[in-house]
């Protein structure tokens, strides 16, 4: 006895229930589909550990959204035109 003569019939994937797609409307929505299908089941990936700040090329920028703007010391300009 055949195992796929026991089969029940198969449920069609994606069944159009309202308008009239044409084949390059219903491919984009098939491969928009399994492109998410593909994504829920891959597995997730580790989560990478937080970059050390030495190597954040953001610590090069001074911006207030998260880095203390630099504050000179009192006479910093003096010390400013002194050589090295």
């Amino acid at each position: 006895m055949s195992h796929d003569a026991d089969a029940a019939p198969e449920r069609p994937v994606l069944r159009i229930v309202r308008g009239d797609p044409d084949e390059v409307e219903l491919a984009a929505l098939t491969a928009a589909l399994t492109g998410l299908a593909a994504a829920k089941a891959a597995p997730a990936e580790p989560e990478s550990e937080p970059m050390s700040l030495w190597g954040d090329p953001a610590a090069a920028v001074r911006h207030p959204a998260g880095r203390r703007p630099l504050r000179p010391g009192p006479h910093a300009w003096r010390a400013s035109a002194l050589p090295g």
